[in-house]
């Protein structure tokens, strides 16, 4: 309780003192300690209890192959460059692309294919694609979850046959019809605009525009310790002090200050603290009872080397079929060539009440895809990682009680935002970017020549963490 949390005097006197401590070393608290900076704050501490910077952007290398916890790619326009340029010559300049597998066992264009999802029903099926259209729209004008969001403008017929609601239910942990609407309406408008003829006229005027395409760009092939380490570097150079591999213990507060202290070292204090730490963690650190637990999904990483005819050309691919738990799998050695003739890749699979290991999960994997005709060959695990509190679960309510209990760490006086400080799930770096510049108080200006195309690639990746890191 918060009694037992009671700073004692002395603790006060011997701790280090910043100006500001932020928690947390992923995006949001690196581009939180720059703008802080910018911002005149001359001394800052940077606490998290991972040995490397980055957040959940997690290498994992074995046998000459380095792997990664979800997606590696980056956008040349995205403002974290604004505030560590000095990572853009560690990027390798990359031309994926996407694909999906679809329930009828296709490889086709992610995420809808009219001919494939559409025309390629038939004429019986393309009625009632249509048909299913017009009753959403005439029915269902009530919007309740992430199920109806998609039904109204795709209806329910192609809802079902594209995979879109297996996906859905995939990537988010619990069926569509349990998924708050809210987030629906902030990360699903691309169903929207891929339905309404405004979006398609707005996507025929931006196909014209060739220029104001994104540069894609990957991580460099010996991992994420690479790419950060000037950023950090930077950083210290600036005023900020790291203290990585240091887990916090509790988070106290008297009259003028905070005091945090790690599970070992010395303790440190500041008038101010930010956390971009899951919330229910940041709750019992600071001694604050929850009332409602926040749920997150598990991670497991499955890293796969491969050799013989994996079966189709894309290098990112989206499971949309009815079986299976992985959601998604990025082939590298697509982006940075292969290792003693063998192709690598890594497979995201979400954890759920059957499959709840890596062996699981790997026995799963290769039922399925030899049940489609994908990876005839020599596949051979290299490893996998299990990542907890990967990434927010947004079922009915979970957003309103975030809110309260973000608001309970703000009465507290704790600043929480980010991925999992605001229980915001980010799809790119430039989000998390941004987010944490707005709840600094801090922008930097759009180029002239093109004020919102960022804006607007963003909302067509708002769904899932699609095309970026």
């Amino acid at each position: 309780m918060l009694d037992s949390y009671k700073l004692q005097p002395e603790t006060a006197s011997e701790a280090d003192v910043y100006d500001a401590i932020i928690l947390g070393a992923g995006i949001t608290g690196l581009v939180a300690a720059s703008v802080l900076l910018r911002q005149n704050s001359a001394r800052i501490a940077i606490i998290d209890e991972y040995q490397h910077i980055g957040g959940n952007h997690i290498d994992w290398s074995a046998n000459g192959f380095t792997f990664d916890i979800g997606s590696l790619i980056f956008q040349d326009g995205s403002p974290l460059l604004k505030h560590f340029p000095e990572l853009l010559e560690h990027y390798v300049h990359v031309h994926p692309t996407w694909g999906r597998l679809n329930p009828q066992r296709q490889i086709t264009r992610y995420p809808i294919s009219i001919v494939d999802d559409i025309l390629g029903a038939g004429p019986v099926g393309i009625c009632r694609i249509v048909l299913s259209i017009i009753h959403a729209r005439i029915w269902r004008r009530r919007l309740r979850n992430a199920k109806d969001f998609a039904r109204f403008w795709i209806g329910g017929y192609l809802l079902k046959r594209s995979g879109l609601e297996n996906y859905m239910a995939r990537f988010y942990g619990v069926p569509p019809e349990h998924i708050d609407l809210e987030l629906a309406e902030k990360r699903m408008m691309w169903i929207k605009e891929h339905s309404s003829l405004r979006g398609l006229l707005r996507k025929m005027r931006q196909r014209k525009l060739p220029h104001l395409k994104n540069k894609q760009l990957a991580r460099p092939k010996e991992g994420y310790a690479v790419l950060y380490e000037p950023a950090k570097k930077g950083l210290i150079e600036n005023g900020v002090t790291f203290r990585l591999g240091t887990p916090i213990s509790k988070v106290a507060k008297d009259v003028e200050q905070f005091i945090v202290t790690p599970a070992q070292g010395k303790t440190i204090a500041a008038a101010r603290v930010i956390s971009t730490m899951p919330i229910n963690i940041m709750l019992r650190l600071c001694g604050l009872e929850q009332e409602k637990s926040l749920e997150t999904i598990t991670l497991i990483s499955l890293y796969f080397s491969f050799s013989g005819d994996r079966g189709f050309t894309q290098s990112i691919l989206y499971n949309f079929s009815y079986e299976a738990a992985w959601k998604r799998l990025t082939i590298y050695s697509d982006f940075y060539g292969r290792n003693d003739g063998r192709e690598y890749f890594a497979v995201e699979v979400v954890s759920n009440d059957t499959i709840t290991s890596i062996e699981l999960a790997e026995a799963e994997f290769r039922a399925h895809v030899a049940n489609n005709a994908i990876f005839n060959g020599d596949l051979k695990l290299e490893g996998g990682q299990v990542l907890k509190n990967a990434y927010p679960i947004y079922t009915h309510g979970a957003p309103a009680e975030a809110a309260r209990q973000i608001d309970r760490l703000r009465q507290f006086g704790i600043e929480s935002f980010g991925r999992h400080g605001a229980f915001n799930y980010q799809p790119t770096a430039r989000v998390s970017t941004l987010e944490a510049e707005r709840a600094l108080g801090y922008r930097h200006p759009e180029p002239a020549d093109n004020p919102d195309r960022r804006e607007r690639h963003d909302k067509r990746l708002e769904l899932i963490p699609c095309k970026s890191g």
